[in-house]
């Protein structure tokens, strides 16, 4: 796992201001998961919950298609990385996953939506989200991504201090 994890700008136009933080986050993501053994990315939080890094790592593949490839670039019969049945929870099953096609999803998955995103003309592009039945622009989905690896970039910091005290990634 190379992780390497470069400060956005701080100063630069919106959509290069919404790229770097986006990979900021991904790349943290991949930073709290490095050095770690399969078992120690399975170790689950706090009972009941299931929520493990490796668990996140699986979610964020599904999060990165689901708003990627299936909303903005209208691949609406994609089935979910993880589930055929569209099960959004079958991410956080990780007993029979195999870390490396983990991580091979989510770094495919980020390849997609970087070249989605590099391929739409404006922030403004404009798609229908049918789960929600919403319209999103582009703006709103990076946005929305950023909160998303934020959020869980949080409890991937909880998870990597309980398993081996590395505070600060």
């Amino acid at each position: 796992m190379t992780a390497e994890r470069i400060s956005p700008p701080t100063v630069a136009d919106e959509r290069t201001m919404l790229r770097a933080h986006l990979d900021f986050h991904r790349q943290t993501l991949e930073l709290k998961c490095a050095g770690l053994s399969d078992a120690q990315l399975r170790i689950p939080s706090v009972a009941p919950s299931t929520l493990s890094l490796l668990a996140l790592v699986r979610h964020m593949a599904e999060v990165e298609r689901a708003w990627f490839r299936r909303v903005l670039h209208a691949e609406h019969d994609l089935p979910l990385v993880w589930s055929d049945t569209f099960d959004f929870q079958a991410a956080y099953e990780t007993a029979d996953a195999k870390v490396s096609e983990a991580f091979a999803a989510w770094r495919a998955e980020v390849g997609h939506a970087r070249r989605i995103e590099s391929a739409a003309g404006s922030l403004e592009l404009v798609a229908h989200e049918h789960r929600r039945g919403i319209d999103v622009s582009l703006r709103w989905v990076m946005l929305h991504m950023i909160h998303e690896y934020a959020r869980h970039n949080g409890h991937a910091d909880f998870l990597r201090e309980s398993i081996d005290g590395t505070t600060g990634v």
